[in-house]
């Protein structure tokens, strides 16, 4: 089957909300931890065929996320660095993107067990933030900073 863009773009962003849901469920089961890392895989590999970089790095933070809440540092690791090149190039970014990249490495370096790294993000994340003007968005960082592990 042939998908046409608007149709991938729709699967991207379910499959990315749904990944969402998975992840705010208490006591996922092993198989749902299983589907909560394929969907933001394919999400993410959607995105890959009609995204903007800005798109892809946002993908790559979910699924670095996934594997941080899963406790799997080094694919959490692969994916915050992923992320944070895609958002560095700039296409298609907002200004809450790069803070978030920096919060998904100094994320994924506590799951790491790396306090120095997590910590040094997490400085540059703070620092990113305060060029965020949109307040919900600030918000929503600053809460995503105090939910690091370790903290």
């Amino acid at each position: 089957m042939t998908l046409s863009t608007e149709q991938r773009r729709r699967l991207a962003a379910d499959l990315f909300n749904r990944v969402w849901t998975l992840l705010g469920t208490p006591d996922r089961s092993p198989e749902q931890d299983d589907e909560l890392i394929h969907t933001a895989h394919a999400s993410r590999y959607h995105w890959g065929k009609v995204g903007t970089a800005a798109n892809l790095g946002r993908g790559e933070w979910q699924i670095s996320r996934v594997y941080a809440t899963l406790g799997r540092p080094e694919p959490s690791l692969y994916h915050a660095r992923r992320c944070l090149i895609y958002i560095e190039s700039g296409v298609g970014t907002e200004e809450w993107d790069l803070p978030f990249a920096y919060e998904a490495l100094a994320r994924a370096h506590a799951v790491a067990g790396e306090s120095f790294e997590s910590r040094r993000f997490e400085q540059l994340a703070r620092e990113a933030a305060e060029g965020i003007t949109d307040p919900e968005s600030s918000d929503m960082l600053l809460a995503d900073l105090e939910t690091l592990p370790g903290r």
